[in-house]
């Protein structure tokens, strides 16, 4: 009965006394607002891209690239949105599909999406590629209309995949009779074209749009408007709006991180009773954000690179050198049975999580000594330790003890 009173509590407390939002769901990444502040230009400009479909003739392909959270995404529904609804007043034939590439994950799952769109059903699994392919043009072009691509975090498909499938879609309308199909690529890598083959790049790329990120200012304004519908009037004080706006704004002018810092500072405001959401509960949330999200960058990194991870995490020194690493990491994969990597692969996986804060790795100078990488963790120890024990081949190796390690003692 006991936990039963407990949880009765803490519900018809909250039902009772939260006036803290009014609407949480406007603060979601997905929540597409009336009006893009700041995003004025970049929605003329796609808009003079995207108005000949409106007098039936293909538009130009479109490339949009830009940093997480710069309204990349957003300006591309808010004006095929707006251009769907004109074409219906004109009468003209227009489809547009949506394609998360993050989320769909392959060219299979790709196409089938689209597929979809036209009205052709495929199964989940079980046919080639091409043969997906095939049906979708077929099915496109029976549909007679002007087709509207939007493929989102182009960047993750190319990275894992290739570029195979923007070569087909590239040259669909050679062999299209009664339909033309259209494509707006977003990337969040700006070195994008470096992965991309030429004949692919510049047949994509036909049009470009490059989103800047937001300065604090301009986070502020899209806060405002936002926490007008999210909380109720007079919860959100003037520190908590500007330290998430500055917050942001260092961090790339990431709306989409300062809309989730704002939501969990509400959250945490609330949970905490509190009647006004204050500035320290930004900085609470971002604690918690922070957290989150490099334990989910843990749970994510490829079996090789956890190794690395282990391998200065077993070391347990202040800094360590890429050879030392590297011997551990050979010992770690001799445990698991994993083929080995080159010592310089192994340095460019040190980078990577470098680059991600995981690790810190700096070239010191050793004098007449010459040159060497000093590598040290960036995060604490308890959290590797937590994230690894929960993982099926690291969880073993986490009180692994190195046979090198009379070598690397303190």
């Amino acid at each position: 009965m006991g936990n039963q009173k407990i949880l009765d509590d803490v519900f018809e407390n909250f039902v009772n006394n939260t006036q803290i939002f009014k609407d949480r769901e406007v603060l979601r990444h997905d929540y597409l607002p009336d009006k893009l502040p700041h995003r004025e230009e970049q929605i003329r400009l796609l808009g003079t891209i995207v108005a000949p479909v409106l007098k039936v003739a293909r538009c130009s392909n479109i490339f949009i690239y830009g940093n997480t959270g710069t309204g990349k995404t957003a300006v591309a529904k808010y004006v095929l949105s707006h251009l769907e609804t004109k074409a219906k007043m004109y009468g003209v034939p227009v489809k547009f599909s949506y394609v998360n590439c993050r989320m769909t994950g392959s060219e299979y799952r790709v196409f089938a999406s689209l597929c979809q769109s036209v009205g052709i059903s495929v199964p989940f699994t079980g046919l080639s590629v091409d043969e997906v392919f095939d049906r979708f043009r077929a099915g496109l072009d029976a549909a007679k209309t002007i087709f509207i691509v939007v493929l989102d975090e182009i960047d993750a498909l190319i990275k894992n995949r290739g570029d195979q499938l923007l070569y087909e879609l590239t040259r669909i309308n050679e062999t299209l009779n009664k339909s033309k199909v259209s494509i707006i690529g977003i990337s969040n890598d700006l070195r994008l074209k470096e992965f991309l083959d030429p004949r692919v790049f510049s047949s994509l790329s036909e049009e470009e749009l490059v989103f800047r990120p937001y300065d604090a200012s301009e986070l502020r304004n899209i806060l405002l408007e936002r926490s007008k519908l999210s909380f109720y009037d007079g919860v959100l004080s003037e520190a908590a709006l500007n330290v998430c706006s500055a917050l942001a704004a260092a961090e790339h002018g990431d709306a989409r991180r300062a809309l989730d810092l704002l939501r969990v500072a509400g959250e945490v405001a609330e949970r905490q009773g509190a009647k006004m959401i204050l500035d320290e509960h930004v900085r609470e949330a971002e604690r918690h954000i922070e957290h989150n999200r490099v334990v989910e960058a843990l749970r994510n990194l490829t079996l090789h690179s956890k190794l690395v991870l282990l391998s200065v995490y077993s070391l347990n020194k202040s800094s360590v050198t890429t050879g030392e690493i590297y011997d551990i990491y050979n010992e770690l994969c001799g445990e698991l049975g994993v083929g080995l990597l080159t010592q310089r692969r192994l340095s460019t996986l040190i980078n990577e999580l470098d680059a991600m804060g995981i690790l810190n790795a700096k070239v010191v100078s050793m004098g007449r000594y010459g040159r060497t990488k000093k590598i040290r963790l960036e995060i604490s120890r308890t959290l590797i330790k937590d994230v690894f024990e929960s993982d099926n081949r690291m969880g073993r190796l986490i009180d692994y003890k190195p046979k090198s390690s009379q070598k690397y003692t303190q």
